[in-house]
């Protein structure tokens, strides 16, 4: 138990150091993460610690190996070949984080950068958003999941798309009626209704690119 606590320590104060080193105070962190201010207090007394994925994320902040924030308390050396049905994949590093997009009523769209995020290779993203909201939870992207874009102008009818809307951004199916001079965004809950465009408002609107993945944790 002791030796425990002593791991709790030692990650806090990695965590401190590196939060000052990037000029950022508990209360920014905890929002960069989707924490409460109390949460990373706790980290940094020693009280507690990240789990994985939040290491992962904390990782791709502050642009240092997991293994530097826990000293190497995560084992690496475990074949996980061994497990019948697992397998390993690679990772790829670098897909530029631009804040969030709205899943329910399109919000500001942020372009902010907040770091890199680490993704399956073969995910060929160009950048990724923070899903906010619970308009998509059909398509299994919840709040706090972070989908990768592909940049493109043009999307197949049904596809999911990130669409900004003068100077918000949301995340839809969309469905486009040339003829019909019509954009239809679709939602993936029931409890939202489509968002219709027509004739001279699609001026407005601009297909920033195509969800192909997301990451989630389980719930």
């Amino acid at each position: 138990m002791a030796n425990r606590a002593k791991n709790y320590s030692n990650i806090g104060n990695k965590i401190r150091e590196l939060r000052k080193e990037a000029n950022l105070t508990q209360n920014d962190l905890a929002k960069k993460l989707y924490k409460s201010e109390s949460t990373v207090r706790m980290w940094e007394l020693g009280k507690s610690e990240p789990d994985i994925e939040t290491l992962q994320v904390l990782s791709t902040i502050f642009n240092v190996p997991i293994d530097y924030i826990t000293g190497n308390n995560i084992s690496t050396s475990f074949d996980i070949s061994s497990i019948p049905g697992a397998f390993p994949y690679k990772v790829k590093r670098g897909i530029p984080m631009l804040g969030n997009i709205a899943c329910g009523k399109p919000i500001f769209a942020e372009e902010e950068f907040n770091g890199y995020i680490d993704a399956i290779e073969g995910i060929q993203a160009d950048f990724c958003l923070r899903a906010k909201g619970d308009s998509m939870i059909n398509a299994r992207i919840y709040d706090g999941d972070i989908v990768f874009i592909k940049k493109q102008e043009l999307v197949h009818n049904g596809e999911i798309a990130v669409v900004l809307i003068d100077d918000e951004a949301t995340l839809k199916r969309a469905y486009y009626y040339p003829d019909k001079q019509m954009l239809i965004l679709k939602p993936e809950n029931s409890n939202y209704e489509d968002i219709i465009f027509t004739g001279e408002e699609l001026n407005n609107i601009t297909i920033l690119g195509k969800a192909i993945a997301f990451q989630s944790i389980i719930r």
